[in-house]
């Protein structure tokens, strides 16, 4: 997950156009490339969840009265960094372009093509 956080860390924040002839080229149907990337967005929220949770339970302080709320330093930079990370469609829109995504239609698909 890691891996995903160095790749992310260079990709600008900000939402950019795209050439649609170039994000259709593999497909030739803009749906199925944006679900296609929009899979794998759906796949990077969750691990950067799960990563972001896990880093945060590390630095969790268990009180015994609901009244206190303890605000941790490390806590606020770890959630500031993962906030900073672009979106995840971001990063999948950009693996997508870069060739990295791996996808393959199920069987039932690829039959009613051939008939």
């Amino acid at each position: 997950m890691s891996d995903i956080k160095t790749r992310a860390q260079g990709l600008s924040p900000d939402v950019a156009a795209r050439d649609i002839q170039r994000v259709v080229r593999d497909t030739n149907n803009i749906y199925e490339t944006l679900s296609i990337v929009s899979r794998r967005a759906r796949q990077l929220s969750v691990d950067l969840k799960h990563e972001l949770d896990q880093k945060l339970e590390e630095f969790a302080e268990v009180t015994d009265t609901i009244e206190e709320v303890v605000e941790n330093k490390e806590q606020i930079e770890i959630s500031k960094f993962y906030e900073k990370l672009p979106n995840p469609v971001l990063i999948a829109m950009r693996e997508y372009l870069d060739d990295e995504l791996y996808y393959r239609y199920n069987d039932r698909r690829e039959e009613e093509e051939e008939v």
